[in-house]
């Protein structure tokens, strides 16, 4: 299929393949709960719609084979699977909630999706990622479970699970040359989620350079700034004003947010079609798009170690600023003095004006 040009990786463009068509086949029975499928459901920019009935230009066409969301069941869904599975058609793969290490499951599975025709035995959530993932043209991680674990692979559970990267490992390439692609949140962002889609469709399509991601797999553009850059109580900080209980406008640090350390865009992108997000409707930031999420970043509801002493050291420079941003504040909102209707001028007027 698509292969590179030879140039440094992040630059490189893939030579436009013979791409008509391309299938996204999306294993959701993976460590999860479906919330990443619902919440795909809100995107906008672009929306599963539109990518789905050709409304972008450039895009081969699109099949969605998401078992939520599709009108086929049983076998008529899974025929897909086994399409992909013998390399009949050329598909993207998605991989929705953690894996499970079936090393661990002794003589039963921990989770499956469809049988095996020849056999009539259920299919692992590993199968299935051994069978598609060397037949893929890319595999998208959608959501903190399938990119790092997430909830489902805190310390205690039992069954082993893990990120894609995890189990097919971190120098994994698909057979046109990408890496797996992770979109963490928990759930994903939707526009986060439908943009990375859209870029891979129109790279595959080879209308755009290989796309850039952190040494974690996020794409750069989405994941390369923090909560905190973004948030709409910033300024709040540096003026070491914190809110001291919720439904306060204030910085939130105190009361437990971790957004001065997460790299996530949702303050700034908001959560559907621009409005919400945690931050921007009183809510703390609890890390989820990290890969310690969620053991590095509990207890939830606590403020974070370093909130603790950064809030300390910011207070007599937010003190400071504060005083001279009102001290500002004060001489800009008065009106110069020589706007008066005495008959006289004192603006001060150039010489000629003045004779």
């Amino acid at each position: 299929m698509a292969e590179s040009n030879g140039a440094p990786f992040g630059r490189e463009i893939l030579r436009k393949p013979d791409l008509e068509e391309v299938h996204i086949i999306w294993i959701n029975d993976g460590m999860s709960c479906d919330g990443d499928s619902i919440s795909v459901t809100a995107a906008t920019l672009p929306s599963v719609e539109d990518v789905v009935l050709g409304a972008i230009p450039g895009l081969p066409k699109v099949h969605l084979h998401n078992p939520d969301l599709a009108y086929e069941n049983g076998d008529e869904l899974m025929h897909y699977w086994h399409q992909a599975e013998r390399d009949e058609i050329p598909f993207v793969l998605v991989m929705e909630g953690s894996i499970p290490n079936e090393n661990l499951s002794g003589d039963g599975y921990w989770a499956y999706m469809g049988n095996d025709p020849s056999t009539g035995e259920p299919i692992t959530i590993p199968e299935w990622l051994d069978r598609l993932a060397p037949k893929a043209l890319g595999v998208v991680a959608c959501g903190t479970c399938a990119c790092f674990g997430g909830i489902h692979a805190m310390q205690g559970n039992v069954t082993g699970c893990m990120g894609v990267n995890d189990y097919l490992g971190w120098d994994w390439k698909s057979k046109a040359g990408l890496p797996v692609v992770n979109v963490p949140g928990c759930p994903v962002q939707p526009d986060n989620f439908m943009e990375t889609v859209l870029y891979l469709l129109r790279q595959l399509a080879g209308l755009a350079p290989m796309i850039p991601v952190d040494d974690l797999g996020r794409p750069t553009w989405l994941f390369g700034k923090t909560v905190h850059d973004g948030c709409d109580r910033g300024g709040y900080y540096e003026e070491a004003n914190f809110a001291s209980e919720y439904g306060q406008p204030e910085c939130l640090v105190k009361l437990g947010c971790w957004g001065p350390v997460v790299q996530c865009n949702v303050p700034k992108r908001g959560w559907m079609d621009g409005i919400g997000g945690c931050p921007n409707v009183g809510g703390i930031c609890i890390g989820c798009t990290m890969p310690g999420y969620p053991d590095k970043f509990m207890p939830h509801m606590d403020a974070p170690p370093g909130s603790v002493v950064s809030s300390r050291l910011v207070k007599p420079y937010g003190n400071l600023i504060k005083w001279l941003r009102g001290f500002t504040v004060e001489t800009l909102n008065k009106e110069p003095g020589w706007r008066h209707n005495r008959n006289e001028l004192t603006t001060n007027p150039p010489p000629e004006v003045r004779r």
